[in-house]
């Protein structure tokens, strides 16, 4: 009898549900995989490195780009770093600022995820359907910061500006008839929180045409049921963190363990899982965003509250460490001095080291800031939650069939910019 071989194939980067930069090394035995070996390093991001030649405040840009699709969650916990170095207060009307815009961000990372997992299982509707909500979420990012994606928007001490009084309107052009942008101005009449109200008011409904595309669906199921199952053990062991884990049935969430901002303060239950396979990390997230949602609901809430409650400053009149306003740097020269020293030299942090994390979209996303009392970071450590994923990608998908490597992959949710960073 001749020797019968394992077969060893590269599975991406090329292939479509490797998302571009994936190198995942396959040992096959006929189709079922037998071992699995990812590779990082395709990317050459070196964000740690790059910061600690940068000024404290000009890597927060560098944060957006990580995981470039949840950005604000990135900023998050940078800022809260250098701001338990400071030891500073942040403004409340911030802290409610904050947390919305990371429901926000935690519902556009979900609609990608589920979106693109979709399409990379073979439902080509659902993309489209989740890009649809996108846009209004990207249009509010756009509205606040100027960017869509890398918005640069969280500052050590609050945030860069307070949200506008209007929403950008859509105008008439070859493509778009008057009647048509009539219809789609309808909710942009007001400012940008009334508008992320009435998105509030409609994301409900999506949700329910998501779960009617896909929940029940035959094939759906087939493809994600009893795939990929991770014991709440073996996610403990693995270090997964956010939906990886919660999916195995563990109500791990940093936001009702380790309250940050005004999390403590705002209504919402963790879903988790019960069998730890695709479908209910699937279902977790499906939930999360149904949870994202009632958190935004009641900080719109907050924000529109009369002046005593509702109104103040968006970021903290330490002018160590924050900018003074425009009218006061031009009218007095101590303000001058304050934002000359500020833009050229930056923030100079005191001596120590911190570690602050955020609950991302994606789990836990923390930063390890160690300060020499310089204006740069001495050393930066970045905790990327999709990091240990993609290291059990082996042990999750042994035995399995080589098109069920595609379902795992979309489960866990990677984004190559944190993993190779």
């Amino acid at each position: 009898m001749a020797e019968i071989r394992n077969y060893t194939i590269n599975f991406g980067p090329q292939h479509p549900a490797a998302h571009g930069v994936l190198r995942l090394v396959l040992e096959l035995d006929g189709e079922v995989v037998v071992r699995a070996d990812p590779h990082i390093g395709l990317l050459h991001r070196g964000t740690e490195k790059l910061a600690e030649t940068r000024t404290w405040i000009q890597s927060v840009p560098y944060m957006d780009r990580l995981d470039y699709v949840s950005m604000m969650c990135n900023e998050h916990a940078y800022v809260m770093a250098i701001e338990k170095l400071l030891a500073l207060e942040v403004p409340l009307r911030a802290q409610y600022i904050r947390v919305m815009f990371d429901e926000i961000t935690r519902i556009l990372n979900h609609l990608l995820n589920i979106g693109t997992h979709a399409l990379d299982i073979g439902a080509m509707t659902m993309v489209l359907y989740t890009f649809r909500e996108r846009e209004d979420l990207m249009d509010v990012y756009e509205a606040v910061t100027g960017a869509r994606l890398h918005a640069a928007y969280y500052r050590p001490g609050g945030v860069y500006r307070d949200l506008p009084d209007r929403m950008p309107q859509y105008e008439v052009s070859k493509y778009k008839s008057a009647k048509t942008v009539k219809e789609l101005n309808d909710n942009r009449q007001g400012s940008v929180l009334d508008f992320i109200e009435d998105f509030t008011n409609r994301f409900p409904t999506y949700c329910d045409e998501y779960e009617t595309l896909l929940t029940d669906n035959r094939i759906w199921k087939q493809r994600t049921v009893g795939i990929g199952v991770v014991s709440p053990e073996e996610a403990y062991a693995y270090g997964f963190t956010g939906a990886m884990l919660r999916g195995s049935g563990v109500a791990w969430d940093l936001r009702k363990k380790q309250p940050y901002e005004v999390y403590d303060r705002v209504d919402f239950d963790i879903p988790v899982g019960v069998n730890g396979d695709c479908y209910d990390r699937y279902l977790v997230r499906m939930e999360e965003m149904r949870q994202s949602n009632r958190i935004i609901k009641q900080c719109v809430e907050w924000l529109r509250k009369d002046a005593a409650q509702g109104a103040g400053p968006v970021i903290t009149d330490n002018h160590k460490v924050a900018p003074p306003s425009r009218e006061a740097m031009k009218s007095n020269m101590e303000e001058l001095i304050h934002h000359f020293k500020l833009f050229t030299e930056g923030i100079h942090v005191p001596e120590g080291e911190c570690y602050a994390a955020v609950e991302h979209p994606k789990g836990e996303f923390g930063i390890y800031a160690i300060s020499d009392g310089a204006n740069k970071p001495y050393r930066l450590k970045i905790r990327a939650p999709g990091f240990p994923h993609l290291a059990a990608m082996d042990a999750v998908s042994k035995g399995h069939m080589i098109a069920d490597v595609v379902a795992i992959i979309g489960t866990m949710d990677i984004v190559f910019g944190e993993i190779d960073r």
